[in-house]
């Protein structure tokens, strides 16, 4: 008896030996029922409801399943999506994934790796929001499981599919700027409340939120709604929604937030890899639990292959660029070599380009169509997007070493080769947390 050829198995299939040329789309999406990519969505507020519209207009979605943990937005969802399963357990959504094809995860960082995780495993492909992680181990791991599977990802940054970025990583990898010294960076996060204590004290937890879920593999805590009166955010959200980013057990604070995409084109460029050392320059002061109003951190990376020692300097909390730097002090991306220095989108300047006209050099990377269909594409396509978790994993560790040295107070020596921190033993606490029982992952 021949067995039927299904449509997922077919996927499966054909991603594993790297064509989808051993099952034709006619064969595939001969049924025109399930010709659409059956996707879920775990976490639809916020930034969850962006990727949900996006991605769900793509006419080859099917939205199959919505998940949160707040039943406001994940009951608004369901209202517009009828015949979608709906869960607050993202859990209980995988134990019943037969079926599915694609999930999408949208929720608070330190979910971010035990969702994508265990759906990679059951083949699913995974779009992720950024940053890809919480902690660099989940990061590594990410990279290694997508690989492993052959399921197309992708982390939310849009800097793969924006013209500016691409002909700056062109302009970089054609020398125009020369060795790449330094990249000065500022950003105006964090907006959310940051840089203080835990409030005191217990609020009764909203009949719409299942608090226990939203903590997921962080440790327990009593829930609080606002911060106090008196307080310099009083009567702002403590918790949810979004304003998790600036709790450690949480978030990644600014550096999560921006890097992903200020970072992304030098990384990209200059295929960075780890950096051998980062330090704390000066900083609003570290709090216990959470992240500081401001900091400027500075990364180091050694010479690789052929490519000079560089630096990136980080400000966040609106801190100007340091008084040495020449250009734009507050705001953006500098990235200063020896022949001149450019912003991102921007024609090189001062050096040898004083008074001279410059000419962007000819295309040599593939344009892109905006990130949530450029991810479908691909997935139909059979090919790596842009800013597949292999790259996305490693450039994640990176930038998350910085918060580790926040969290120390130290200056921090990394090995590449044993990916431990050998300077600050206690520091190795931070590059692979520990999991809340029942929310653990598996490496």
């Amino acid at each position: 008896m021949t067995q039927k050829l299904t449509r997922r198995t077919c996927l499966k299939t054909s991603l594993a030996a790297g064509s989808i040329l051993l099952c034709p789309v006619s064969s595939v999406f001969a049924n025109p029922v399930n010709e659409r990519l059956n996707t879920a969505f775990v976490g639809v507020g916020g930034r969850g409801t962006a990727n949900l519209n996006e991605i769900a207009k793509d006419p080859r979605v099917r939205v199959a399943a919505l998940c949160d943990i707040d039943e406001g937005p994940l009951n608004h969802h369901a209202a517009r999506f009828p015949d979608a399963k709906k869960y607050v357990d993202y859990r209980e959504l995988l134990n019943a994934a037969e079926g599915l094809d694609a999930l999408v995860c949208s929720t608070a960082d330190h979910a971010h790796a035990p969702v994508c995780i265990p759906a990679m495993r059951k083949g699913m492909h995974c779009y992720c929001e950024k940053p890809l992680t919480h902690d660099i181990a989940e990061a590594f791991l990410m990279g290694k499981v997508a690989a492993e599977n052959r399921v197309i990802t992708h982390m939310g940054t849009v800097a793969q599919s924006q013209e500016g970025a691409i002909r700056t990583v062109e302009m970089i990898r054609n020398g125009d700027l020369g060795d790449v010294k330094e990249v000065h960076i500022t950003t105006n996060r964090p907006i959310w409340p940051q840089g203080f204590d835990r409030p005191d004290g217990e609020d009764p937890i909203p009949a719409s939120l299942h608090w226990d879920l939203f903590l997921n593999s962080a440790p327990e805590r009593p829930f609080k709604m606002h911060w106090p009166e008196g307080h310099p955010a009083a009567g702002q959200r403590v918790y949810t929604p979004f304003v998790w980013r600036g709790w450690q057990d949480f978030g990644t604070g600014a550096l999560g937030d921006i890097a992903p995409h200020a970072m992304n084109v030098i990384f990209w460029a200059l295929e960075l890899g780890m950096p051998n050392h980062v330090e704390v320059i000066e900083t609003s002061g570290m709090k216990p639990e959470m992240f500081p109003d401001w900091s400027i951190i500075r990364f180091d990376f050694p010479e690789k292959a052929g490519r000079a020692a560089m630096s990136i300097y980080w400000y966040d909390g609106n801190k100007p660029f340091l008084d040495s730097v020449e250009g734009p002090q507050r705001g953006g991306t500098l990235i200063i070599g020896t022949r001149g220095r450019a912003s991102v989108g921007g024609r090189p300047v001062g050096g040898e380009y004083e008074g001279k006209e410059y000419q962007f050099p000819a295309q040599t990377i593939r344009r892109r169509k905006e990130i949530h269909a450029e991810w479908v594409d691909c997935i139909y396509e059979n090919r790596p997007t842009g800013c597949p978790f292999e790259y996305s994993g490693p450039f994640t560790a990176a930038y998350l070493l910085g918060n580790i040295a926040l969290k120390t107070g130290r200056a921090l020596n990394w090995d590449e080769t044993t990916r431990r921190i050998t300077n600050c033993d206690e520091a190795n606490q931070f590059v692979k947390r520990t999991y809340r029982k029942g929310f653990e992952v598996e490496f």
